[in-house]
C-alpha cells in the first residue's frame, strides 16, 4: 500500500455535503476503501443508507464511475460489469488494471442479496465485496436483519414485558465466505483505519473474488451520541465482539489482539438498543453473550495458531 504521505496528498472520492447522519460511519468506510485503491476503480452499491444518502437524483457524491442498483443484486451487476471488462481486455479494447467495488448494507448482504453475492463468489470474479455491517435495516425503519445481534432491540423484534430484543445470535457471514474457498476475506473496522485500508489494497491485488465485513456504527438504530461512533468501532474490537481478522487462501491471520479485553457489556452499555438488558429481568443475557463471544474468540486464537 502507499505510504502514509502519499495516502496524504490523495483525494477523498466521496466528496461532502452527502446526506448521511451526522456521525454516520459509512463515509469514513467509503473514503478509507476508496484511497486504499491503487488503480482506477467503479462501484456498484446496493439500494440502502449509503446509496439513498449519497445519490439523490439528480445529485451524486461519488467522484468514481457508479452504478446504484436493486437491494438484492450489487454483486450480480458488478460481476457483470467485470465480465464485459475482461471481455474488452481480451480483445485488446482496454489495456489499464481496473479496481472493481461492490458496496452493500447487512440487509442487502446477509439476507436479500446472499444468493448474489454467494454466486459472484463462487463464479470467481475479479472483485471486492465490502459490507458496510450497521446491524439491521437501517435504512427502512431499523427492522431486524441475520446481521442483528442476540438482544437488540429493533422495530421487528422489540424489547418489553414477553421479549428481550432479538432472540437469535447473528448469521457469522464472514465465516460463511471463508466455506466458499475464495482467495481473500477479512473483517475491519473504521477505527482502525490502517488495518482497514491495507485489508482493502491486499483485497483488490489478488485474483479472484475478495470480501470485508466492515462494522459500522449506526446513530440511529443503535442510539447513541454521534459524536461516539469511532469510539464505539473500536470498543467492538477491543471487547472481541467484532475481532480483526484476514484468511488468505484458507489461512487465518489475527490482525489484531487487545491486550486487555474488554468485557462486552461496556460496549452493550453504550448503545440504547440494549438498554432494556441492564434490568435484573434480562442481565443475565449480557452473560449469555459474553459466554458466546468467549467461545468464538477462542475458536478463533486456534485457527490463527496463537
Amino acid at each position: 500500500m502507499a505510504t502514509l504521505k502519499e495516502l496524504s496528498t490523495r483525494e477523498f472520492n466521496i466528496s461532502s455535503g452527502h446526506r448521511a447522519c451526522a456521525g454516520c460511519a459509512f463515509p469514513m468506510i467509503i473514503k478509507q476503501a476508496l484511497m486504499a485503491a491503487d488503480n482506477p476503480v467503479v462501484v456498484g452499491c446496493a439500494t440502502g443508507c449509503m446509496e439513498v444518502c449519497t445519490t439523490i437524483y439528480p445529485y451524486t457524491a461519488w467522484k468514481v464511475p457508479f452504478i446504484h442498483n436493486a437491494f438484492e443484486n450489487s454483486a450480480a451487476t458488478v460481476s457483470g460489469v467485470e465480465a464485459a471488462y475482461q471481455s474488452l481486455r481480451r480483445k485488446g479494447k482496454i489495456d489499464k488494471k481496473i479496481d472493481f467495488i461492490a458496496f452493500g448494507g447487512d440487509g442487502g448482504t446477509y439476507d436479500i442479496g446472499f444468493q448474489s453475492l454467494s454466486g459472484a463468489m463462487e463464479r470467481g470474479h475479479d472483485m471486492l465485496y465490502i459490507c458496510y455491517d450497521n446491524q439491521a435495516y437501517m435504512n427502512t425503519g431499523i427492522q431486524r436483519s441475520s446481521a442483528t445481534p442476540r438482544g437488540a432491540n429493533t422495530t421487528t423484534s422489540p424489547a418489553g414485558k414477553e421479549s428481550f430484543g432479538k432472540k437469535q445470535y447473528r448469521k457469522d457471514l464472514t465465516e460463511v465466505m471463508v466455506a466458499h474457498g475464495i482467495p481473500f476475506v477479512a473483517q475491519a473496522s473504521p477505527a482502525m483505519w490502517s488495518d482497514l485500508m491495507s485489508k482493502v489494497n491486499r483485497a483488490l491485488a489478488v485474483e479472484g473474488p475478495a470480501f470485508m465485513n466492515v462494522i459500522q456504527p449506526c446513530v440511529l438504530g443503535w442510539k447513541y451520541d454521534s459524536s461516539q461512533s469511532v469510539a464505539l468501532a473500536k470498543l467492538a474490537v477491543d471487547t472481541c465482539y467484532w475481532p480483526l481478522y484476514e484468511v488468505v487462501e484458507g489461512k487465518y491471520k489475527l490482525s489484531y489482539k487487545p491486550k486487555e479485553k474488554v468485557p462486552v457489556r461496556e460496549f452493550l452499555q453504550k448503545q440504547d438498543r440494549f438498554r432494556h438488558l441492564f434490568t435484573p429481568k434480562n442481565e443475565h443475557i449480557i452473560d449469555e453473550i459474553q459466554a458466546e463471544i468467549d467461545r468464538k474468540w477462542e475458536a478463533l486464537l486456534a485457527k490463527c495458531g496463537e
